[in-house]
């Protein structure tokens, strides 16, 4: 039997975890054949950034490109999925020794774990530092993580957004990394057509190089 593919995007779902301040996931069934309409049909109200979503550099650069006219050339391809261990931040030294030739980058840490626990909003969750980020190589073209946000910064900055939007690399946050063993795959990712969208949710997978 063939490699199986791993999901590794969050199911959309009412009342699911959103980034503190961001529109709550609403998901309403208005035609319903159990009321005696002719079909079933919903209707969805969400932010951009629900779930596993990409962030263009639109989010965070003024005129940067927005996530309709993205080269998906950039978000499917090979892939590293790296196991940063037991750390509260990623820094420097999580990553050093560990990037040679990755264009695309998926960060793994205790984040994947808690989502099967806590299937709502930890705000102690593990981030790539501002530190972390300028020591990526120029190679790397897209980052993700295991958290709705790639940083955390209360002084609302947002130093790492910046750092990787400013050149053109592109974030995908929200993913469920706990069934991908650390190694190499395919990365698979369409985010939603969204005209002039600062962002977009996907469905990402992982296929086995």
């Amino acid at each position: 039997m063939p490699p199986t593919s791993i999901d590794i995007s969050m199911p959309l779902r009412t009342g699911m975890a959103a980034f503190p301040g961001d529109p709550a996931v609403r998901i309403e069934r208005v035609r319903s054949t159990d009321r005696g309409d002719p079909y079933n049909l919903s209707s969805i109200a969400m932010g951009t950034h629900t779930g596993t979503h990409v962030d263009p550099p639109v989010h965070f650069v003024p005129g940067g490109r927005t996530v309709d006219a993205l080269d998906l050339e950039v978000l499917n391809g090979p892939c590293r999925v790296v196991d940063v261990g037991d750390v509260d931040r990623i820094g420097p030294g999580e990553l050093a020794g560990r990037l040679d030739g990755v264009e695309r980058l998926l960060l793994k840490s205790r984040n994947s774990p808690r989502w099967a626990r806590e299937p709502t909003f930890f705000s102690d969750y593990v981030a790539l530092t501002a530190e972390g980020a300028a020591s990526l190589p120029a190679a790397v073209r897209l980052v993700g993580i295991d958290a709705l946000s790639i940083e955390t910064d209360p002084s609302g900055r947002f130093p790492v957004h910046h750092q990787l939007l400013g050149r053109g690399t592109l974030i995908l946050e929200g993913l469920l990394l706990g069934a991908a063993a650390p190694g190499d795959y395919r990365l698979r990712c369409l985010p939603l057509r969204i005209e002039g969208g600062d962002g977009a949710p996907v469905r990402a997978l992982l296929d086995p190089i």
